[in-house]
């Protein structure tokens, strides 16, 4: 096992691939020579030269475009958008490209690509560069949805996207490159599988991408006083680990979901649904949300502290849930 960056996991999953598989390529704004805006891509070109790791125009719709029609034609290209809210302008190749393409062929063809993103706050990014959209792209059939929070998971997971024969959204959080986590590239973590990051007994947080450290922070204090909760990384939004949830809510009979982004219609709504249709018989208090309010995100970093999830309101949360 190796210690590496969360940025520096996507680069050697990226190489890896890339050696192991001559379909791969790698595309975007700004990519080749200068690495990407976080560096992800850095030593790519030298690596493989530009046929393989392509510099494209400033057009979001016109690389993703591109990138069906190489996946549709053999290739498996790996796009990155610089930030996430620019996949706005990726939205039709997406929605009604690449996710229907297998659907809509009689299972005849399939569109092996992966779209890579950073999304989230923390950096005073303002308002049109702080959104997490993950919600948009889980919501659409035949669209896989990833978000790793561990540069292990960042490794194992791209590799399967990258390998997976249908779209798959690789969602990484910009806020996270520099931590930090041990690395086995032998280790396979299948698209769809949670984790349990922390055992616990009196309740349950469910969560996944930069919300993982703080709940885990959370739960931490909690154990202080003798309340132990459990953590569970979702790791993928799309499918979704719905039986570990499950699983762990028979034993807590208490749950919190945690995410960045805006609760209102959020990701977290479809899992506390599902736990109020599969899991009501096992639950002791409601299913309580935390999560971002109904708003853009502010530019200014007290706003934008203000906005975001906190340890203190994931422990405000499970105290409620456990009175």
């Amino acid at each position: 096992m190796t210690e590496m960056r969360y940025v520096h996991a996507v680069t050697q999953a990226l190489r890896d691939s890339m050696e192991a598989d001559p379909a791969v390529v790698v595309l975007g704004e700004d990519i080749a020579s200068a690495g990407g805006s976080f560096k992800a891509t850095r030593g790519l070109l030298d690596a493989f030269g530009p046929q393989r790791v392509i510099d494209t125009p400033i057009s979001e719709a016109a690389i993703t475009s591109a990138s069906v029609g190489m996946a549709l034609t053999g290739l498996k290209p790996v796009v990155e958008i610089m930030f996430m809210d620019f996949i706005t302008l990726s939205m039709d190749a997406l929605v009604n490209q690449a996710a229907k393409a297998r659907y809509m062929f009689g299972g005849q063809g399939s569109v092996p690509m992966v779209l890579r993103t950073p999304h989230g706050g923390g950096l005073s990014a303002g308002p049109q560069h702080s959104q997490c959209l993950e919600a948009w792209l889980a919501h659409i059939p035949g669209l896989k949805v990833v978000c790793p929070s561990i540069p292990q998971d960042v490794y194992s997971l791209l590799r399967a996207a990258i390998s997976d024969p249908d779209p798959v959204m690789f969602i990484e959080h910009k806020g996270m490159y520099a931590s930090k986590g041990l690395v086995d590239t032998s280790l396979n973590v299948g698209i769809g599988e949670a984790r349990i990051a922390r055992a616990g007994r009196d309740a349950t947080l469910v969560t996944y991408g930069a919300a993982v450290p703080v709940c885990l922070k959370a739960a931490e204090q909690l154990a202080k006083e003798c309340v132990e909760v459990e953590v569970i990384d979702l790791r993928s939004l799309q499918p979704w680990d719905k039986a570990t949830v499950l699983e762990s809510l028979s034993r807590t009979h208490r749950a919190v979901v945690v995410h960045e982004a805006v609760q209102a219609f959020g990701a977290g709504a479809e899992i506390v649904a599902t736990i109020a249709d599969e899991g009501f018989d096992e639950l002791d208090a409601p299913v309580l949300r935390v999560a971002a309010p109904f708003m853009p995100a502010p530019f200014a970093s007290s706003l934008e502290a203000g906005y975001a999830v906190t340890v203190e309101r994931v422990i405000g949360a499970v105290r409620k849930t456990l009175a």
